[in-house]
């Protein structure tokens, strides 16, 4: 019989003992995952020509960086943190290739990005196949261009934590974690934030 492969806490004490398999174990177990985090998020004019790969092989090394100073400090579980370095990634790419030379959209969103036209896709078959969509007959386009101006509307929190439970598929620990706020709150602002969001659907229907 196959041993069993040891949890992420297991493989945090054995790095925090100096194995560096161990460290080596915990990047590559999150790799697919990080990968589909920095796909949703990826703007379509940088995703021409910046691979998602390479911007978690370039996360990767700033974990390898820094883990040390996360082993001793822990402020956040380790897959939150390391999807916190790719954020950071992802908002320098945004601003140094796309928003050089206007007004920062970060600075009037918050810590935001714009949501990417694939993202919208997939959101919207999301909310149709969860019932909240204002209509089953909308052209593709239109309802993209409607998930995208309703989700701008949203609190910067409430639309990343829609985008991080339905794109990312993250728990309400780990939202939580990123937020700062407990699972249960996560819970009740999820449900309040797809009302919101249904809302702001039907308001633009109207």
């Amino acid at each position: 019989m196959e041993a069993s492969q040891p949890n992420t806490d297991e493989l945090l004490r054995a790095a925090e003992q100096g194995d560096d398999t161990a460290r080596q174990h915990l990047l590559a177990r999150h790799r697919s995952r990080l990968r589909q985090m920095v796909a949703v998020h990826l703007d379509r004019r940088l995703a021409a020509r910046i691979d998602p790969s390479d911007v978690v092989q370039e996360t990767f090394i700033d974990a390898a960086l820094n883990l040390a100073d996360y082993l001793r400090e822990r402020p956040l579980p380790f897959y939150p943190w390391l999807r916190q370095l790719a954020w950071q990634r992802l908002q320098r790419l945004h601003r140094d290739h796309i928003q050089r030379h206007r007004r920062s959209v970060l600075r009037e969103q918050g810590q935001s990005l714009p949501l990417p036209d694939q993202s919208a896709d997939a959101l919207a078959n999301v909310l149709k196949a969860s019932g909240t969509s204002p209509s089953r007959h909308l052209i593709r386009n239109e309802m993209r261009r409607r998930v995208q101006d309703a989700m701008n509307q949203l609190r910067p929190n409430d639309r990343e934590l829609l985008v991080m439970r339905h794109l990312e598929a993250m728990s309400a620990a780990e939202i939580g974690a990123v937020l700062g706020i407990g699972a249960g709150a996560v819970r009740t602002r999820h449900v309040r934030a797809l009302a919101r969001l249904r809302s702001l659907l039907d308001d633009d229907r109207s």
